[in-house]
């Protein structure tokens, strides 16, 4: 048996390539979803509504047609069920030919009279996103929307990060004769109601040049909030290692300055702070160095931990004399988790290091001495700065 895969592009008959109308034409049976066979011209084939792969596989080897089509939304390469399909057919010794359609993706980008090169490309199509870590890898992010991630509701959490002024395009029913295409802000379009054919691209937020662990002092707003200095957040930020697609915790933040660096350089941050004053700071140093991935969390930690998403890395600035619970609950949500706690004090160094080992992480202690120089008169002398003990935990 032959059978052939067919894109059909991101709407009605009007997008199907003349390949693919020949394979139709010839094809003794078309199976896919009810809304594209509902769209096809006339032909000959007997019809089957059914999109899951196994049981498109099994009525065609139950069938007793030599030559069959599976039609396919957009374009068989992407985010398309061809994925899943093409292997199962294979399997099953049947002869496969694929046939691409316009994806929505080139449709919207012609439309807008746009090139999409170089668009970060996401589905949000029945899986969980994240917009605005998306929106902060620096490119324009187009994506693909259905469910219950429309693109109002990309708008409305880009919004709540921050992002509200950032221009957005959405098009909905593409192709068909209710296309609709509509520009504005993410605050604009966040009250809008949208079909579920919908894709919707977003502008990516301006970004401060990324620099190397260790963004100088004077460049963050601090007030009376004590401030992890720059050498030991560069120390910090080389031994959590975090990943562009890691999620990361600071726990007691203060002025926000180890989670703006992490933030910078991964997927998004949760700075968890309980002290009115350093989360107005947390806030103005997230505006200041467009670190929209950066979330915070007003609240006292451990209970203000609950509910967060599972960390890959995580940082304890401050712990208000509840580390013990802090790290039993980082070890329960995601005990594969990078910890690092830092500590200026012998009692919390002790409890750090214990605490870890009793959870079953492995421990590495390193103590920070750093002096900077001061001018006095004409000679410079060195100012030391506080010891600073880095306790890192991980488990094997």
């Amino acid at each position: 048996m032959k059978v052939t895969l067919i894109g059909l592009g991101c709407g009605d008959a009007g997008t199907i390539t003349t390949h693919a109308r020949e394979a139709l034409a010839q094809a003794e049976a078309i199976l896919g979803a009810k809304r594209l066979l509902e769209s096809l011209p006339e032909a000959r084939a007997r019809r089957f509504a059914e999109i899951r792969p196994e049981a498109i596989r099994d009525l065609l080897k139950e069938g007793p047609w030599e030559d069959a089509c599976v039609v396919l939304s957009g374009d068989t390469g992407f985010y398309s069920g061809a994925k899943k399909l093409i292997p199962l057919l294979e399997e099953a010794q049947m002869a496969v030919e694929v046939i691409p359609g316009v994806s929505s993706l080139q449709y919207f980008a012609a439309k807008l009279h746009a090139t999409w090169q170089d668009w970060r490309l996401c589905s949000a199509h029945g899986v969980e996103v994240d917009p605005v870590a998306e929106v902060c890898r620096g490119q324009e992010v187009f994506f693909l929307t259905g469910g219950a991630i429309t693109p109002a509701e990309l708008c409305r959490r880009l919004t709540a990060a921050g992002l509200g002024e950032l221009p957005v395009a959405v098009g909905e029913n593409l192709a068909y004769p209710q296309e609709r295409i509509l520009r504005g802000t993410a605050r604009e379009l966040a009250g809008e109601v949208f079909a579920p054919l919908s894709v919707m691209l977003a502008a990516a937020p301006p970004r401060p040049r990324r620099s190397l662990p260790g963004i100088p002092d004077e460049e963050f707003s601090r007030g009376k909030v004590p401030m992890t200095k720059q050498e030991v957040r560069a120390a910090i930020l080389a031994k959590l290692a975090p990943k562009p697609e890691e999620i990361c915790w600071d726990i007691g933040a203060g002025t926000g300055s180890v989670s703006v660096e992490l933030a910078l350089n991964s997927q998004g941050v949760w700075a968890v702070e309980r002290k009115p004053e350093a989360c107005d700071l947390i806030r103005e140093n997230r505006r200041k160095f467009a670190a929209w991935n950066l979330r915070l969390i007003e609240g006292t930690a451990p209970e203000a931990l609950t509910g967060l998403p599972a960390p890959d890395v995580v940082f304890v600035g401050g712990s208000g004399r509840q580390m013990g619970g802090i790290l039993e609950s980082v070890a329960q949500t995601a005990p594969q988790a990078r910890v690092c706690v830092s500590a200026i004090a012998l009692e919390t160094l002790h409890e750090a290091a214990q605490g870890l080992s009793k959870l079953g992480y492995q421990v590495e202690i390193t103590q920070l001495s750093v002096s900077r120089t001061q001018e006095v008169g004409e000679l410079h002398l060195l100012l030391a700065q506080n010891p600073v003990f880095l306790i890192l935990g991980w488990k094997p």
